[in-house]
């Protein structure tokens, strides 16, 4: 080996032990906590790491043939390129921006068009590079599935569980259970949704932005305007669909609070693998990937994603503390949105609501004193009333933790308490959701934006459910043709484009003259003025009005209580059920399906 030849090996593995280890310091960091100065600090890191891998790969570009000569292997490039990825995901996490998840896939999808780990090299028995290969494949696959790569997933698919076969075979002293239930989960998580949506769950102007309401959105002037930065995302059910650690209500969530990368410009992308390597340079360990290639996929003009803390199956002490940091950090005139799922009894899971969830109903009916006795002591300490707690705060929670029975692992709607000194928009989704009622009228500086789930969901043919769908209330608010879609038992297909293209646009329409009904009315409750104004909040109140209208007119009206969801405070008349701004919407949705025998409409 010449001494130039070997120089540049040199400084190609001093290159990669430096960035390692600057990647090593920055990999596990928290997105949130900390205050300015210490986000500045994690920035700051960032931005060396990234330009420590980006001099590390522009130096093999440069250098490759020498490299090459000096044993340099194709997986070796692999790796340097998979690690670039994680940073950039690991970037979407912290800041929610979807240029550095569309830059994760962008690298991701040229280390396997270009075959980084498959090369001519004999690797197949070398398991250290085997265990690359699976890793790059899971990470591969979670950033294509929040991308909404449906066809690159079912090809990763394909490719993941042979590869894991593959080395199940070859290394058979070594045991690979663990990656047998990484392929099970995907292939759970990407099955429970059979349908088929021809728009993206994320904020798209083209089909998100109504034309004849925008104006009315425009003229809309509250007293004071709230900006919607921060979300704290959790759920905690037992047997709940995941994979790694997004479960799909979670997923559904961080979809629906997401400005689509591609914005005006949105189409449905397509993969097609290259067979047997066409157009791919095998040649040698080739490192050219375009790290601009973004500027093609993603529109420049949408505004910042609201930073989303999302939270896998944590313990309750881990969401108070994540919610206090969030809300002590609350920029002025802003609003936090927290989604909660959780069961409301200790060890049940979310797939016994569809046949017995109602149980909790009669608890929570119990237990919960009135919103106007509780109104009219809303002063008190939860103290008071000789040292005993006041009644209802502290009775029902939700529960984050495994089976067991321990009140650590409770979280009570007293809990919540505190945080109402700054503006929330809270979700609860559970089955004791309703316990959480008392919040309205206990607020200690800002009255709190409620969403309650209905106490159980329902559906015509509860049997033909996948109980495994999550949440129904989630679903309506993310997905509202595909929720109502599940719930009348309809199930789409291919053939049925016209049908469901049709269904979406009577439903914008609806929206559509919600929201100038909304914008219009002068009875409206200053918690929704001051946020109806944010493109998100706005679709999730226009979704939520949509879920209840529906759920109004199918279940049977002597038991709408446990199935109707709950908002505080109450939104205008003039978008209840029984309106006929709202009613109206509902029957044509109905008959457009010709499901109007299944509902409700002539008792109302």
């Amino acid at each position: 080996m010449s001494e130039d030849k070997e120089r540049a090996l040199q400084t190609f593995r001093a290159l990669v032990e430096s960035a390692d280890r600057k990647f090593g310091r920055v990999r596990d960091v928290e997105a949130y906590g900390g205050g300015t100065s210490r986000q500045q600090q994690q920035q700051h890191a960032f931005q060396k790491v990234f330009k420590a891998y980006t001099r590390l790969w522009k130096y093999q570009q440069e250098n490759r043939s020498k490299l090459v000569e000096c044993g340099l292997r194709r997986w070796e490039i692999g790796e340097i390129a998979s690690r670039i990825g994680q940073l950039y995901f690991g970037q979407y996490t912290r800041t929610s921006e979807c240029r550095f998840l569309v830059e994760a896939y962008v690298f991701y999808e040229a280390i396997l068009s270009r075959r980084y780990f498959q090369g001519s090299e004999p690797n197949v028995k070398d398991l250290g590079v085997r265990s690359k290969e699976l890793r790059f494949y899971a990470r591969f696959l979670l950033v294509s599935v929040i991308l909404n790569r449906t066809e690159m997933v079912n090809h990763l698919l394909e490719r993941f569980g042979a590869l894991v076969e593959d080395c199940k075979s070859t290394f058979r002293e070594t045991n690979f259970k663990e990656w047998k239930q990484v392929v099970q989960e995907i292939n759970r998580f990407t099955k429970v949704d059979k349908g088929f949506n021809f728009r993206p769950m994320r904020y798209c102007a083209t089909f998100d932005t109504h034309r004849a309401s925008l104006p009315y959105v425009a003229r809309f002037h509250a007293k004071r305007v709230l900006k919607f930065q921060d979300a704290l995302l959790t759920s905690y059910h037992r047997n709940e669909v995941k994979f790694a650690e997004l479960t799909l209500d979670m997923y559904r969530m961080i979809q629906c609070l997401e400005w689509e990368p591609s914005g005006t410009f949105y189409q449905k992308h397509t993969f097609k693998p290259k067979e047997n390597g066409d157009t791919i340079d095998h040649s040698g360990a080739s490192g050219i990937i375009d790290m601009n290639l973004t500027a093609d996929m993603t529109d420049p003009n949408i505004p910042p994603n609201p930073r989303k803390a999302t939270l896998y199956r944590p313990s309750v002490t881990h969401v108070i503390a994540v919610m206090a940091t969030i809300c002590e950090e609350l920029p002025p005139d802003s609003v936090v949105l927290v989604y909660l799922s959780a069961s409301g009894n200790a060890g049940l899971n979310n797939v016994s609501q569809v046949e017995n969830s109602g149980g909790s109903s009669k608890s929570s009916r119990h237990k919960v004193p009135s919103q106007t006795n509780h109104g009219q002591n809303s002063g008190l300490s939860e103290t008071q009333n000789n040292g005993k707690r006041e009644r209802g705060y502290y009775d029902n929670y939700l529960w984050f933790g495994p089976k067991g029975n321990s009140g650590t692992n409770n979280l009570y709607p007293g809990d919540l308490i505190p945080f109402t000194r700054k503006p929330l928009f809270l979700i609860i989704d559970s089955d004791n959701s309703h316990a959480f009622k008392v919040l309205h009228g206990a607020e200690r500086g800002e009255t709190a934006a409620l969403f309650l789930s209905p106490l159980r969901p329902i559906f015509k043919n509860p049997s033909d459910v996948n109980s495994n769908n999550g949440s129904q209330f989630t679903f309506f608010l993310t997905c509202p043709l595909s929720a109502f879609c599940q719930m009348i038992g309809v199930f789409p297909n291919e053939a049925d484009t016209d049908v469901y293209n049709e269904a979406e646009n009577i439903i914008a329409n609806a929206f559509t003259e919600w929201e100038i009904i909304l914008c219009s009315s002068t009875t409206m409750d200053l918690v929704w003025a001051q946020v109806i104004s944010d493109p998100f909040l706005r679709r999730l109140i226009l979704r939520f009005i949509f879920c209840r209208s529906v759920i109004s007119f199918f279940c049977p009206p002597e038991e709408s209580e446990q199935y109707l969801p709950i908002c505080l405070p109450h939104l205008p008349t003039s978008v209840a059920p029984s309106s006929e701004a709202v009613r109206s919407a509902i029957v044509q949705l109905a008959l457009h399906f010709d499901v109007a025998d299944s509902f409700h409409f002539t008792e109302t």
